[in-house]
């Protein structure tokens, strides 16, 4: 194993591999076996978590969630500031994923908000 390969010493890096090791995640508990932990898979979360909010998400033909865009607005500006924060410390592949999806949310966001107000204008 090269140094690059090895984790990092200190906090961080036993953070970096804690699921890796962690006997718990493996369980018959578990239905599922866990994705290894990546920064991908961070911006699928938070995207995932962002499309809920925004109601986009069904679970069931009958149910349609209501949007609760004040949440939605705050998880997609904390997806701007990984945007920010990691300028120049990403892969190409990683940036991408992360930039594309911080604008479709805004987009979705507007379409969702623009729903909204018809809404509840054809009600008033």
């Amino acid at each position: 194993m090269s140094a690059e390969d090895q984790p990092e010493a200190g906090a961080a890096g036993k953070m970096a591999v804690m699921s890796e090791q962690d006997p718990e995640l493996t369980t018959e508990d578990h239905p599922f076996q866990l994705p290894p932990p990546s920064f991908s898979f961070l911006v699928f979360s938070l995207r995932a978590q962002a499309e809920m909010q925004l109601g986009l998400m069904r679970f069931t033909e009958e149910e349609k969630p209501e949007p609760n865009l004040p949440v939605a607005r705050h998880t997609i500006d904390l997806m701007a500031v990984l945007v920010e924060k990691t300028k120049g410390n990403l892969a190409l592949e990683e940036q991408r994923l992360l930039e594309n999806s911080v604008t479709e949310l805004r987009f979705r966001y507007v379409q969702v908000s623009d729903e909204l107000a018809r809404a509840s204008a054809g009600k008033a």
